[in-house]
Formats: structure tokens, C-alpha cells, sequence
């Protein structure tokens, strides 16, 4: 990733992030019979703030991504928050190994743009799903790199068909996908719109 998140970290709960992670919580549990029952894996948790919405109705929750500083800020939430299910980790599954616990349900928001190598990275969220477990993945539609200011290596958001079309061929199955949010922002003085998607499938 090229974005700094460790120095964004204090500053990266804004009200536009808090509404955006609802957004998708919102599209999830209307999707997915979200039960106690279900543990949870979020994976670039970032600050927390799409598990946070997502708590009260999951079991056991591990927070994961590679930024330090976004971590500690998880850690002082689940302390303020008394959240005993909710436990956070260090960890990049480019570089390291998954943990080898399965989950029911494995969820990103944001997050897919930044990897490079995306079907390695579905490769291995399939492989951390239990049987009929679900990966709900919230990400850019394909833009023309506008979204990113500066220098950035990752992806321009992505085009749902084809993303679909490489989850099914990993192994997914029930691929469906939908417009949750719209992220507005200012480039070279212009107001501009980019679209988030939210894509479920099972294992």
C-alpha cells in the first residue's frame, strides 16, 4: 500500500467514513443472516469502523491489517467498548500466513484496491471460508485513476463483471453485487463521484 496509513490513523474517523461503513453494513445484513453463531474476519480493518457496525450481531470478530498506528487505534475502541469478542492482528496475507481458524463470514471495504495481486488474495480468502461461508467485498468501481491523488500503484477501482467472472473461477458461488455508497470528492477543482460496490459470494 502507498498510502501512509500508520501517520492517518489519529485523524482517519471522519463522519463521511463512519456514514460509508454503515452503508455496507447495512447492505451486509440485508443480504446475509448475519447470527452469534458467525465469526468474522475483516481484513485492512483500518480503524474498525465497518466491524464496529457489524458487532452486535457476529460472534468472535478478528480485526487484521498491516498499519501499526490504525491497530492501536482498534485496540483503544475494543477497550472502550469492553468488546471481548473483538480481538485485533498485525498481519498481511501477501507476506504471511493465514490464520488457520475458518470463518463464517470474511469482509473488506476499501481495501482490494491496494493489493496487487487479487486473485491471490480471493485465492486465499476462500481457503480461510468455512463451507458455505461468505466474503463481502466493498470496493471502487472501476474509475480513471482520479480517486487516488499523487502517486499510487494500485488498481482504479474494479469492473463488477469481471471481478465476479474471477471469483467464480476461484470457486464462489451465488456472485451478487450492488451500488452502496458514492464517495464524493474534489479533483482539479471539479466535484466528482466514485461509486462503491458491495459484492457477496459464498464458498
Amino acid at each position: 500500500m502507498t498510502t501512509n496509513f500508520d501517520v492517518k490513523a489519529r485523524t482517519w474517523d471522519t463522519p463521511e467514513k463512519a456514514e460509508r461503513a454503515q452503508a455496507v453494513a447495512d447492505l451486509i445484513r440485508s443480504k446475509v443472516k448475519l447470527t452469534r453463531d458467525m465469526s468474522g474476519f475483516e481484513y485492512g480493518c483500518g480503524t474498525g469502523l465497518l466491524s464496529f457496525c457489524l458487532r452486535d450481531e457476529l460472534g468472535q470478530i478478528a480485526l487484521a491489517d498491516s498499519s501499526v498506528g490504525m491497530l492501536e487505534v482498534v485496540e483503544e475502541k475494543i477497550q472502550a467498548a469492553g468488546a471481548t469478542h473483538m480481538n485485533h492482528l498485525q498481519l498481511d496475507l501477501m507476506e504471511e500466513a493465514a490464520p488457520e481458524t475458518p470463518f463464517q463470514l470474511i469482509y473488506s471495504m476499501l481495501t482490494l484496491h491496494h493489493i496487487d495481486d487479487t486473485d491471490r488474495i480471493l485465492q486465499i480468502f476462500h481457503s480461510m471460508l468455512s463451507e458455505g461461508g461468505y466474503l463481502c467485498v466493498a470496493d471502487l468501481n472501476k474509475e480513471d485513476g482520479s480517486f487516488h491523488s499523487g502517486e499510487f500503484h494500485g488498481h482504479h477501482g474494479f469492473d463488477q463483471q469481471q471481478l465476479k467472472s474471477t471469483l467464480e473461477r476461484i470457486g464462489f458461488t451465488d456472485v451478487d453485487s450492488e451500488i452502496c455508497y458514492s464517495i464524493e470528492k474534489e479533483v482539479d477543482g471539479k466535484a466528482r463521484s466514485f461509486p462503491v460496490f458491495l459484492m457477496i459470494c459464498r464458498k
